[in-house]
């Protein structure tokens, strides 16, 4: 894969996307010394600060956009090779009603490949419905926003609500 030049100034050697700018952190040592009082310095220091935070999620948010990223495309290659998988068995099922012909009329080699597939089939819906059936609410989430809502303040049966949020306007 060739890039061009605007694509190879996007990405970093290791895949990165180069989104993440410079940390302009200001030199504190290029004071003069009547200027380097303690609010200057608190001042300097909370600006590195919050200026370095943001540049730790820039990073993060493209590390992992670049993570997410690469997954899809693994993911892609899982769909194509299952579906694959599904047209293939199309050919299985052909090749089961030729062997039994050897041994049944081809009409009830076929009816038989049929009926096996829709045993399969009414078998496996019958597990997904078990499966399925057994899902239940998040009952230990739902007790623990009750009791905090109880905890919160103002959040009391006896508070007015504070916002209607289906009110029309």
């Amino acid at each position: 894969m060739s890039l061009t030049n605007g694509e190879s100034q996007r990405f970093t050697g290791d895949g990165v996307p180069n989104t993440v700018s410079s940390i302009p952190l200001t030199d504190v040592d290029a004071r003069t010394p009547g200027e380097a009082t303690i609010g200057a310095l608190v001042k300097d220091a909370t600006a590195q600060v919050s200026t370095l935070v943001r540049a730790e999620v820039e990073l993060a948010k493209a590390e992992v956009t670049g993570e997410v990223k690469k997954g899809l495309q693994g993911s892609v290659f899982f769909i194509l090779a299952f579906t694959v998988l599904l047209f293939s068995s199309f050919f299985f099922f052909f090749f089961l009603a030729e062997m039994l012909d050897t041994w049944v009329p081809r009409w009830l080699a076929f009816l038989i490949v049929f009926l096996i597939m829709v045993v399969t089939t009414a078998i496996l819906a019958l597990l997904g419905y078990l499966r399925v059936r057994k899902l239940r609410a998040p009952e230990k989430t739902i007790e623990s926003l009750k009791q905090a809502k109880n905890v919160l303040p103002g959040s009391h049966d006896d508070a007015k609500p504070s916002v209607d949020f289906n009110a029309r306007r």
